[in-house]
């Protein structure tokens, strides 16, 4: 390949990735679901076509809903993602429960947040995600103690080494972590 080809493939491709940041759904950022995009307001990311729909009418699943959701929330669109939830079929799921108590506590509704961490603990006590989010609402509430019984809960669960018991340990340790 010549310097020059080089260059115009450099040029081309740097072009190509700008266009695609700036162009279509925005990945969120985020530790479960980081790879699936959030899409502008209106719109979900469908797991099967692998692109951007009307939310309105959108055939897609509870799973992709559920999951799109939490994109939207660990992206900071916290209303969207609840009204995605309201949109779910199945409203008594773990990860539904534990993606709507996570929403509603980064809205500062930390009490509401801890109550639907409890329901979703209730349906699936081996579920670490919800036991990570319910400890850190016990950090922001202060209390370091029931934080720290989620930590054991997940240490039995998943070990110390999970990305749940590393997050929940940071955030007893520097609460401005949270």
């Amino acid at each position: 390949m010549t310097i020059m080809t080089a260059r115009f493939a450099s040029i081309l491709l740097s072009g190509c990735l700008a266009a695609s940041l700036f162009s279509g759904p925005v990945f969120a950022v985020g530790d479960d679901n980081s790879t699936m995009p959030t899409c502008k307001k209106g719109e979900i990311y469908d797991q099967k076509t692998r692109k951007c729909v009307k939310q309105q009418g959108a055939n897609v699943s509870d799973e992709n809903r559920t999951d799109y959701a939490y994109s939207l929330a660990k992206a900071g669109r916290y209303e969207e993602a609840l009204a995605m939830l309201d949109t779910v079929k199945d409203q008594n799921s773990a990860e539904v429960l534990n993606y709507r108590g996570y929403a509603t506590r980064r809205l500062g509704r930390t009490d509401e947040g801890i109550s639907y961490y409890l329901q979703s603990v209730k349906m699936d006590p081996q579920y670490a995600k919800v036991r990570e989010y319910l400890g850190e609402a016990y950090v922001i509430k202060g209390r370091l103690d029931l934080a720290k019984e989620q930590l054991r809960a997940i240490k039995a669960i998943c070990g110390t080494a999970c990305e749940e018991y590393q997050d929940l340990n940071a955030a007893i340790l520097d609460p401005s972590k949270i």
